[in-house]
């Protein structure tokens, strides 16, 4: 497992620019964010990561993982409806797991032109597919892409570590979100990663 190339670079510089984030930082000297490199996984796992906090988007994946043996879009579109909800997906998602399934067999995609793409061109091409929305797409770009400076205004896990980290009232307004990530610029993706690690015992992946 490689760690991003600008990852050490990165820590150096929210260090020196934020006291509180580098107490975080300080705290996982060994830890980092690695890349999967199937898009396909990293896409599949985000879905089934909305809106439900990592131990149990965790949980979901695993049980998931297990019944579908390899995450592969030709094995996904085969899973009986009974095992998908026997791992706990909701219709929704089972629906947005067979849509993604979908997509990648008829080839609607290809992720290998997004390594050339600008952040908002990936973005506003994933969120043509059902059940993809802007947060997922920007998982992608942390999670696959390894993307450094991206900063998920929807994530509740992210706002709830500014809010510990500097002692604000939660949820915090997105627009002072989106002024405090200033100072966190062009590494936001890492700041991000690291408040999520601040929370929760296991490392967020995708």
């Amino acid at each position: 497992m490689k760690k991003p190339i600008f990852w050490e670079k990165a820590k150096k510089h929210l260090i020196h620019k934020d006291r509180r984030l580098g107490k975080i930082i300080r705290s996982y000297p060994s830890d980092f964010l690695y890349s999967k490199s199937d898009p396909f996984y990293t896409l599949a796992r985000s879905i089934v990561g909305q809106q439900i906090s990592v131990k149990a988007a965790q949980a979901v994946w695993d049980r998931f993982e297990k019944k579908v043996k390899k995450v592969k879009p030709k094995n996904v579109i085969k899973l009986h409806h009974m095992k998908f909800k026997s791992c706990g997906l909701s219709k929704q998602k089972i629906s947005y797991l067979r849509s993604l399934s979908q997509t990648f067999l008829e080839k609607k995609v290809n992720p290998s032109l997004w390594y050339n793409y600008a952040d908002e061109q990936i973005i506003s091409e994933l969120v043509q597919i059902k059940g993809i929305g802007r947060w997922t797409a920007e998982m992608y770009l942390i999670f696959n892409l390894c993307r450094p400076d991206v900063f998920p205004l929807d994530d509740l896990g992210l706002m709830k570590g500014i809010c510990n980290c500097y002692n604000l009232e939660y949820p915090l307004d997105k627009i002072k979100a989106e002024e405090m990530s200033q100072r966190w610029v062009p590494y936001r993706s890492v700041a991000t990663w690291y408040f999520w690690r601040s929370l929760d015992p296991i490392p967020v992946e995708y």
